[in-house]
C-alpha cells in the first residue's frame, strides 16, 4: 500500500474517494482504477497523490509506483453535504498544497489554491426529462455550477461535452473528449458457457442497475419479442439492481459479478440487450464487445459513439425493434460471429492507457500554462 501522507505537497491530487463507497463498483469507480492503473502504467506515480476517505477501507493499490495518499475525514450527510465537501476540500487543499487538483465527479472545491480539472460522466439529471430526477439536481446542482470556473473539463464523450457546454455553460474551448474503456481483464473466454450459473439455454444479458432511465419494463419487453420470434432464450442480468429495479418476471439475477465472471458471462451471451434511455457515455456496450458479445441498443445520448457501425442500435425506447435485433443474433450463427469480431476489433481501439496519457496532456498543459504567468 503506498504511503499514507499529509506533508509532500507539490504533486497531482485525483479525488479516489469514488473507490471508497457504492461508485466503486460503477461507472465512476471503473472510471477511477482504469485512469489511475494508466496514469501509474506510464510512469506518473511519482508525481500523484490520492485523496481517500481515511474514516473508510482504503482500496487496493500497487506498491514500489511512488505513489503517495492524502488521508481526509468525511461524513457529511443530508442536504448541505455538497456544500460542506466543497469547503472542506478547500481546507485539504491548503493543507496538501497540490500542483494541480482532478475531482472525478462534480464534488468540487469552492475556492482551489491551484487549478483544477473536473471529469463529467454525465449530466443526466438536467439532460433527461425523465421521473425520479429532482432529487439529483438539488443534490448535484452545487457541483454543475462550479463546472464553469474548472480550468479543464473533461467529458467522456462528445454528448457529455454538448450537455456540458449547453446545460452546464462551461466554455467549449475549455472542455476535453476523452472516452473511457473497458477493463482490460474482460476479454473473450472461449468455450465458456453459461451453464457454470446453471443457464440451460441461449442467453441475453443485461448489465448494471435498474432504474427507470434503464427502462426496465422495455428489456422485459424486448425479451418477449425475442422469444416470440422464435429464440427460445433466458434473460441474465448482471450487477446491482439497484432499489428501483420492479419484478424482473422470470429474468434471472446474478448480483455483482468480479471482472473474471463477467468476461466469462458476456463471452457466453447470445447478445447484450442495452435499453438505458440516455448515458454519458455507456461502458456495458464497450465491455460487452470487448468480449465479443454483440450488443443492441437504443439509438440516444452517447451511444451511437461507443457502439460505433459495430451495435445495432435502434429508435429510442422502442423495444419491439430491440427484441428483434436480439433474436436475430440469436437465430444466426454467422451474423453472430461477424458481430464478435467486428465488436473485438471496435473495442480495442479505446484503452485506458490512451485515455491516462491523453488526461495527462491536459495536466502537462495546465502547469505549463500556471507556469508561464506572471506572478501576482
Amino acid at each position: 500500500m503506498p504511503s499514507t501522507t499529509s506533508n509532500q505537497s507539490g504533486r497531482i491530487v485525483i479525488d479516489a474517494r469514488p473507490l471508497q463507497d457504492a461508485s466503486s463498483r460503477r461507472g465512476i469507480g471503473n472510471y477511477a482504477r482504469g485512469l489511475i492503473g494508466g496514469l501509474l502504467r506510464a510512469g506518473w506515480g511519482p508525481r500523484l497523490g490520492l485523496l481517500l476517505d481515511g474514516r473508510r477501507p482504503l482500496p487496493d493499490l500497487p506498491e514500489g509506483t511512488g505513489l503517495v495518499v492524502y488521508s481526509v475525514r468525511r461524513r457529511y450527510h443530508g442536504r448541505l453535504a455538497p456544500w460542506e465537501d466543497a469547503v472542506a476540500l478547500d481546507h485539504d487543499l491548503a493543507r496538501i498544497r497540490p500542483l494541480l487538483f482532478h475531482a472525478l465527479t462534480l464534488s468540487q472545491p469552492a475556492n482551489a489554491p491551484c487549478p483544477v480539472v473536473v471529469t463529467v460522466h454525465d449530466l443526466i439529471p438536467w439532460a433527461w426529462k425523465g421521473p425520479g430526477m429532482r432529487g439529483d439536481r438539488l443534490r448535484y446542482s452545487p457541483g454543475k455550477r462550479r463546472l464553469r470556473s474548472a480550468d479543464a473539463v473533461i467529458a467522456v464523450s462528445e454528448s457529455t461535452a454538448h450537455d456540458a457546454e449547453r446545460l452546464a455553460g462551461v466554455r467549449r474551448d475549455r472542455i476535453e473528449v476523452i472516452p473511457e474503456a473497458a477493463d482490460p481483464g474482460l476479454r473473450r473466454v472461449p468455450g465458456a458457457a453459461g451453464a457454470r450459473w446453471g443457464i440451460e439455454k441461449p442467453f441475453l444479458a443485461a448489465l448494471g442497475a435498474l432504474d427507470r432511465r434503464k427502462d426496465p419494463r422495455g428489456l422485459l419487453r424486448a425479451w418477449q419479442a425475442a422469444r416470440a420470434l422464435g429464440a427460445d432464450c433466458e434473460l441474465v442480468l448482471a450487477g446491482e439492481p439497484g432499489r428501483q429495479a420492479p419484478d424482473m418476471d422470470g429474468a434471472r439475477a446474478l448480483g455483482y459479478l468480479a471482472t473474471d465472471d463477467l468476461a466469462g458471462l458476456l463471452s457466453a451471451a447470445g447478445c447484450l440487450v442495452f435499453t438505458s434511455r440516455y448515458e454519458g457515455f455507456g461502458l456495458p456496450v464497450l465491455e460487452a464487445m470487448a468480449c465479443g458479445c454483440p450488443v443492441v441498443a437504443y439509438r440516444n445520448s452517447s451511444l451511437p459513439e461507443v457502439a460505433g457501425r459495430v451495435g445495432v442500435l435502434v429508435d429510442d425506447g422502442d423495444a419491439m425493434a430491440l427484441g428483434q435485433a436480439a433474436a436475430a443474433f440469436l437465430l444466426d450463427t454467422r451474423l453472430r460471429g461477424m458481430a464478435r469480431r467486428e465488436g473485438m476489433r471496435w473495442a480495442a481501439r479505446f484503452s485506458w492507457d490512451a485515455t491516462a496519457r491523453r488526461t495527462a496532456a491536459v495536466y502537462d498543459r495546465l502547469l505549463q500554462t500556471r507556469a508561464t504567468m506572471p506572478p501576482n
